[in-house]
């Protein structure tokens, strides 16, 4: 599935396609990149002392895959079984898991632009909600995956303690712009940044205030090489996908220079071409932080 729609839709354009589906009669989204198929509800084998959000593991094609039950995740009772339950299986993050969820309805192709960010009075470091999408009367949660992954199993996230076998590094002259719409993901970022020596780093949610940050720059007279080294980007945000950030990057006539990094869960073999269309400098897959600070290190000193 992902493969098909990759080649549907043209690099940096900021659209997307996303599968619905839905628990406890509420409608939720996730990018149909992350999707390899989906099929019905297979014999599950319960693991022992396992996380709570883990109905246990299934045996797909020779594959042991785990099953996540999403009315756990989403804090909702398991209810009734039904005809229509389905298993999404997924892969992102280099790593193939699988989410239960009780039905999965269509496919929307939208613009980034049309997926509004949560309202701060709901939005913390453990909302699972990245973005809203309205249809006509309804709405869309567009729910972020990896925090729910990270949630489950804390080792597959960004490791700080990898950073430090770097040993001291300055880097406190060098600025860096980051645009990554999970806060969680921001802060351990911010973390690890500082961590490798590079303290100066500009974050914002989106990539459309990424770029807006970055313009204002350009007009400002000062090269905008003495202001900011490189600019490291998500895919998957509301407003403006990383994509779509890059190319306006790479397209402008004063901030084309600037090295850009895709720092994505969405990084595999297949996706690379998308991130080369675009012009990005190099794309490197999320949590392999000690291959993002030696990429910049290759980039900027």
């Amino acid at each position: 599935m992902a493969d098909q729609n990759g080649i549907l839709l043209e690099s940096g354009t900021n659209e997307l396609e996303i599968v619905e589906f839905e628990v406890n009669g509420s409608k939720y989204g996730i990018n149909v990149i992350k999707v390899k198929e989906i099929i019905q509800p297979a014999a599950v084998i319960p693991i022992p002392h396992s996380h709570p959000y883990i109905n246990g593991i299934i045996q797909l094609r020779g594959e042991v895959l785990p099953v996540i039950d999403m009315r756990q995740v989403l804090g909702r009772q398991p209810g009734e079984k039904s005809a229509q339950e389905k298993y999404i299986v997924s892969e992102f993050n280099q790593q193939k898991v699988v989410f239960h969820v009780d039905n999965v309805s269509m496919i929307h192709r939208v613009s980034w632009d049309q997926i509004e960010k949560p309202s701060d009075m709901y939005q913390n470091t453990d909302t699972k909600v990245i973005g809203v999408i309205k249809r006509n009367d309804e709405m869309l949660l567009l729910l972020d995956f990896e925090s729910i992954i990270l949630e489950i199993n804390p080792e597959s996230g960004i490791n700080v303690g990898m950073v430090k076998k770097l040993g001291k590094r300055e880097r406190s002259v060098k600025k860096l712009v980051v645009a990554e719409d999970s806060p969680l993901l921001r802060q351990l970022l911010s973390d690890t940044l500082k961590e490798a020596g590079y303290e100066d780093a500009e974050f914002f949610e989106n990539g459309k205030d990424a770029l807006s940050y970055l313009e204002s720059l350009a007009d400002s007279g000062v090269p905008v090489e003495q202001k900011v080294q490189l600019v490291i980007t998500d895919i998957e945000m509301p407003q403006m996908d990383g994509h779509h950030l890059t190319r306006r990057i790479k397209e402008h006539q004063v901030l084309g220079k600037l090295p850009v990094v895709i720092f994505s869960s969405l990084i595999t073999d297949d996706l690379k071409h998308k991130g080369n269309q675009v012009g990005a400098d190099d794309q490197i897959s999320k949590p392999e932080i000690n291959q993002l600070i030696n990429s910049i290190d290759t980039l900027i000193i």
